[in-house]
């Protein structure tokens, strides 16, 4: 798996998802935002994530509309 800055990743168990901030070899830097609106910041490896496919918002937003016209 490829990952480069940006990136969104989630833990294979499971969690929320994280942005890629740096990738060093088989150690990623990720960062995410609490509940709370705190930042935190951790070095996983690589082996522990997955690639998210991000999805596109305005494709949300029409789907919903179509929903909302039936």
């Amino acid at each position: 798996m490829e990952l480069k800055a940006g990136d969104i990743v989630m833990l294979k168990s499971g969690g929320q998802p994280l942005t890629v901030a740096e990738v060093k070899g088989e150690d990623v830097l990720c960062v995410w935002m609490g509940m709370e609106g705190d930042l935190f910041r951790e070095t996983l490896p690589l082996a522990t994530l997955i690639q998210v496919e991000e999805e596109d918002e305005d494709e949300d937003d029409e789907e919903e509309d179509e929903e909302d016209e039936e």
